[in-house]
């Protein structure tokens, strides 16, 4: 399936900024279940400095801005061929090595309430790849889907007991368990084609779990599905900060409060 994306951000300072920087995590590299056709990220307001790969071998642009620009508009958009392989993306590869990803993190680390889900769970799954499959179903009825609820910053654990939350809090309360369990896990960030809409409002993020002998397994908790030809891969980490889209820093806006960021994401065949 060829899919063309179109991807839109664009930052909007209420005050002066002097000086900013940005990491641009936005490129989906190909591998074997996705070959990138073309793809092209612009800016305005903003210049490049450099380009390089992290630990987890997402490609990353970093960008500086200066002399007090108002607005900031990034553009990524282009051509990328998936594959459905039920979700499998194969063996490890990569800089850093399999047990980093059983580290937690603020955002991933479970308490009372996750562990109240892996007693749930209980034991006697045919295998690893089902049992995680019920641990999926466990935590989407648990944790209503609802766009508002949570934000970025919102710990896996809270999102439990708040009972609501968004793709990216679904992915990391399985991560949270997964590594809990001993298995390693990270969090992936992409885009999803929808069946209903060409327009979204943001990204799509899901999990990843590695099984020996089988490799990396992806577990989309939102959907109820692992991902398939619909999804684009683009970056991974242990959690959502370490694969966010764009994440960055300024000096000089004294008043952020009426800053805002608006986002257009456009996924279609």
């Amino acid at each position: 399936m060829q899919l063309k994306i179109r991807h839109e951000t664009k930052y909007l300072h209420a005050s002066p900024v002097s000086y900013g920087l940005m990491e641009l995590r936005m490129m989906p590299r190909a591998h074997a279940i996705q070959n990138v056709i073309d793809w092209n990220i612009s800016l305005h307001g903003a210049e490049e400095q450099l380009r390089f790969s992290d630990q987890h071998r997402n490609e990353v642009i970093l960008a500086a801005y200066q002399g007090q620009p108002h607005e900031i508009t990034i553009v990524c958009e282009g051509t990328v061929e998936t594959s459905d392989t039920a979700g499998v993306i194969g063996e490890h590869a990569g800089y850093a090595p399999l047990w980093y990803y059983k580290r937690q993190t603020r955002l991933t680390r479970p308490g009372s309430g996750g562990r109240a889900l892996l007693r749930e769970l209980g034991q006697g799954h045919e295998n690893d790849v089902t049992q995680m499959h019920a641990l999926a179903v466990l935590i989407a009825s648990a944790v209503r889907y609802e766009t508002g609820a949570t934000s970025s910053d919102t710990p896996a654990e809270e999102a439990l007991e708040l009972g609501r939350g968004v793709c990216q809090d679904h992915s990391h309360i399985l991560i949270g368990l997964a590594r809990h369990l001993g298995f390693p896990a990270r969090y992936v960030s992409g885009y999803l084609m929808m069946n209903d809409r060409v327009d979204q409002e943001a990204g799509h993020a899901w999990a990843e779990v590695h099984f020996e002998g089988l490799g990396w397994v992806g577990f989309d908790v939102s959907n109820g599905i692992s991902p398939d030809a619909r999804y684009v891969r683009v970056a991974i980490g242990l959690d959502y900060r370490e694969a966010a889209p764009i994440t960055g820093l300024h000096h000089g806006n004294e008043d952020a409060t009426g800053d805002k960021v608006l986002v257009n994401i456009q996924v279609q065949q």
